[in-house]
């Protein structure tokens, strides 16, 4: 499980930062180093970005996964998983990202009517993310 946390961690991280990059525009949303079947055209990509479900708190919903994954991926290299307070932490801030994912997977299919691979990935690894948590206790 140690490895298949830091793998979906590492390609979550790596989402994220392509969100905030295109969301602080330091990255164009059809930069060359994102797959072709996962880049975005600029007003596709900007419809989802910059739409207001895009924020918590005014910062970006990618800036706070970054912040997640980075931080799971630490506890699970540290051995901070095996305490069980750190272990249910985790498990809750993962439990309300994928609630979180939810609630923007609707907003993609009936508000936006965009689909993101990239949004339905991260989702899918937080959902993922949450099975290996909840199984660890």
């Amino acid at each position: 499980m140690p490895w298949l946390l830091l793998a979906l961690c590492a390609v979550g991280f790596w989402v994220a930062s392509y969100f905030t990059g295109v969301a602080y525009r330091w990255l164009k949303p059809e930069t060359r180093w994102i797959p072709t079947f996962c880049r975005m055209p600029k007003d596709t990509c900007a419809s989802i970005i910059f739409a207001p479900q895009a924020r918590v708190f005014g910062v970006p919903n990618s800036v706070l996964g970054q912040l997640f994954y980075l931080t799971l991926a630490t506890a699970g290299l540290t051995g901070g998983l095996d305490q069980s307070v750190t272990r249910l932490l985790l498990t809750g801030v993962s439990g309300v990202a994928v609630l979180l994912g939810a609630y923007l997977t609707y907003a993609l299919l009936v508000v936006l009517r965009v689909h993101c691979i990239l949004c339905y990935t991260s989702h899918a690894i937080n959902l993922t993310l949450l099975a290996l948590l909840v199984a660890a206790s």
